[in-house]
């Protein structure tokens, strides 16, 4: 085919593209669906990130709960620094089965004979995790053998109506805080709002 009829076959009129008006109202109704889709899309990944760490908290003392009950033994669930148990529950927290049932030794991991069962990850930066006691340590029967209930509260930096938390009875059952009367917040059982202050 030579150049000349290749010319005739691609006319002016066919070409087809879109004009400057076109691609100016185009970035328009982008820009005007990005700035209604923005703050809620930041809310909806913070409600997300909260959701994501109250499950994971659920999840490990539940099978921190499991491990008790089917070793016979005691576990402890706590943020550890080197072999020792701290109160600093932003870091990592470990679940481990203790080598023996006294309570005595129950706040350190000795490596040598002792399992450990899961670790959580530290929480993002300027998050806060706060729990109500210093340790968790349930027994063979699924109980609690330290302190008595107590309260997880996670809050999200500088959005704390997305607080959330998770609840630990003396019998051992776990519960993740809900909204009981409708103002948007997380409750916990006895009806207060969970908060990190």
């Amino acid at each position: 085919m030579s150049k000349l009829s290749i010319k005739k076959s691609i006319s002016p009129k066919f070409i087809k593209g879109f004009t400057i008006a076109e691609l100016l109202i185009g970035i328009a109704i982008i820009g005007i669906l990005t700035a209604i889709a923005g703050p809620s899309l930041g809310q909806f990944m913070v409600q997300s990130r909260v959701d994501n760490e109250v499950s994971e908290i659920h999840r490990l003392l539940l099978a921190a709960r499991n491990s008790a009950i089917n070793s016979g033994k005691n576990v402890t669930i706590c943020p550890l620094s080197g072999t020792t148990c701290t109160t600093n529950w932003q870091n990592e927290i470990s679940v481990f089965i203790n080598s023996d049932n006294t309570l005595a030794n129950n706040s350190n991991y000795v490596s040598a004979n002792e399992e450990l069962i899961k670790v959580k990850g530290k929480i993002s930066n300027g998050d806060t995790l706060q729990f109500s006691q210093n340790i968790i340590i349930f027994a063979p029967t699924g109980r609690l053998v330290s302190g008595g209930n107590g309260n997880f509260s996670y809050c999200p930096k500088d959005n704390n109506d997305f607080s959330r938390g998770v609840e630990v009875s003396l019998s051992g059952r776990v519960y993740a805080t809900t909204d009981t009367n409708s103002d948007g917040k997380d409750n916990n059982r006895n009806g207060t709002s969970v908060s990190c202050s």
